[in-house]
Formats: structure tokens, sequence, C-alpha cells
């Protein structure tokens, strides 16, 4: 059965992270894409999203879990999101665990597989099948998971792309690499797709390390790390942010993550599973965001050039 609807996580049950959004008085303006229209695209347009579990389980029908390698048919928490795109004109394909393409999607992993990739990713049928007729993706949708949320410091500027260290400036070098890549392919839509909040309950741990970070204040460690992944999502979405001066019409960004804290409501999920210990959204907050993604999407296609 599909899983049960429920409301945003309690605001009184979370730690207490209020966004640093509403300590701004200038929030980042997003992309403006009111001015195209919503409606599906007028021929079919093959997309590939590569993705972890958080983007399967947006993708699947809510049920039971079936699926593998993170390519889900049905799943509890399922948003409904491949069927609204097959009936908006998409060719869903996907790649996750399993295969060269999708197996490493953290921060640091786009700029080499994109670089090194990209005719793989652009002939993708699904997972490292190629498609047989010669045919191409015309969007590549491309996500990291909430773990990518998790930073440690701001770091320094100007950052290190091929750093490990998940900091501030270190995304932002990795992220900064990209452009050049898709410049290179203006007949393909490249659709970022920001990672999903943290949970806003630390997940369980041993009563042993959990005595040992209470001296080090773990719920304020959380909350500086959701205020961190605040401010790098405000960046890669605004319009004075990743791709400011870049002149590039077929790249965009879907803030998943801002919708999931309801629009900076807090720093941390409002959708989150397991009572609140686990950052993978919730089947309410994946069906949230399939509504907003494929208008979204519908009118990104038209600005890019791939439909009238």
């Amino acid at each position: 059965m599909p899983a049960p609807a429920v409301g945003p996580w309690p605001a009184t049950e979370t730690i207490n992270a209020n966004s640093a959004m509403n300590e701004s008085s200038h929030p980042p303006q997003p992309l403006d894409l009111s001015g195209y229209s919503d409606a599906a695209p007028e021929s079919p347009l093959h997309l590939l999203f590569i993705h972890h579990s958080c983007g399967g389980q947006w993708l699947a029908a809510p049920g039971p879990n079936a699926g593998t390698n993170c390519i889900f048919l049905t799943h509890v928490n399922g948003g409904g999101l491949r069927a609204r795109l097959e009936r908006n004109s998409y060719l869903v394909h996907e790649a996750s665990y399993g295969s060269r393409i999708g197996e490493n999607t953290d921060i640091f992993d786009w700029p080499p597989k994109f670089r090194s990739r990209m005719n793989e990713i652009l002939a993708c049928d699904f997972q490292d099948v190629r498609y047989t007729n010669g045919g191409r993706n015309n969007i590549v949708v491309f996500k990291s998971c909430f773990p990518n949320n998790d930073f440690k410091s701001e770091g320094q500027p100007p950052g290190n792309a091929t750093e490990p260290e998940l900091t501030v400036w270190n995304a932002r070098a990795a992220y900064a690499a990209l452009p050049g890549e898709f410049r290179n392919h203006p007949e393909v839509l490249f659709v970022c797709v920001t990672a999903p909040p943290l949970a806003p309950k630390p997940p369980p741990q041993p009563l042993w390390k959990l005595l040992d970070e209470q001296a080090v204040g773990r719920g304020d460690r959380l909350v500086a790390r959701a205020r961190l992944a605040r401010e790098f999502n405000r960046w890669l979405m605004g319009q004075d942010g990743w791709l400011k001066d870049s002149g590039l019409t077929n790249v965009v960004v879907f803030d998943y993550y801002d919708l999931l804290t309801d629009h900076g409501t807090s720093d941390l999920s409002r959708y989150p599973t397991d009572n609140g210990n686990d950052s993978h959204p919730s089947h309410e907050g994946n069906v949230k965001a399939t509504e907003a993604f494929v208008s979204f999407l519908n009118r990104a296609v038209r600005r890019a050039g791939l439909s009238r």
C-alpha cells in the first residue's frame, strides 16, 4: 500500500535551526522562468537522471519497495516523478549504483565525470547500456545525495575542486568547473538538483559516542552544518551565484533543498523519515517536489530552445 501522507515534520520537534534565509534582508533570487509555458514539450525528449537513493525514491510510484541499485518501480517514499514526466512527453532513463555513470555522485565527482564520460552520459539508455539506434539524451538531470549537505566548515577561498573535505568553498570550486563542460553541448539541457537537507534529528549513535558528542554540542554542530548547507545552496541557485555571467541557457538549478525545508522555515528537512532521524525525503515531500519539478522542467526546456 502507498505510504500515508503526513504533514511536514513539526517545527517544535526539530533541533532549533531557524533558517539563515530569515536572517538576510536580501535573499537570493532564483532564475525567473515564468515567461515560458509550463505545458508539456511538443515532441518527446530523452531525459537521463543520474541519482542514488533519494532520486530513485522520488522517481518511483508509491508502494512497497521494489527495485535494485536504487532504481525503484515503487517505494514507500515514492514521489511518482517518473510517471508524471512520462505523461509530459519525457522518455525517462536512469543511471545509479552499479554503473560507471551512476556510481559516484558526490559534489567532487561531477567535474571528472562530465569531463571524461560526457559522451557515455549523452548516449546512456539505462545504467551503462548505450542506445542501439544512435540516440542521444536531450536532458541530463544530476543530483547528489543528502550527505553532500553535511558541510564541515566554510573553508578558504577560492576552494579546491579536488579536495575531499566538504567545505562550502571546495564545493563552490567543484561546481565552478562544470559550466565549461556544459558550454560544449548547447543542444543539451543540464538540470542540477540540489541535494536534500539533513534530517532534524541527528541519526542514532552508540551510547559511548553519544556521550562523547554531548560534550562538543552535537545539536549545535548539526545546526551549524545546516546553516552552511543553506549558504551553499543559496549560492548554487541564486542568479548572482553559480551561473552568474555564464550566459548559459542550457543549465538550470532545481532547488530540491529549499523546497524540502519549506522554503526557509528551517535549514533542516521538514519532510524527513524514520521519526525525523532519516534524511531521505518522505512520500509527501517527494510528491510536493514532483508538482514543482515538472512545470519547472517544462519551462526550462523552452528557455533552452528544446521546444516551442
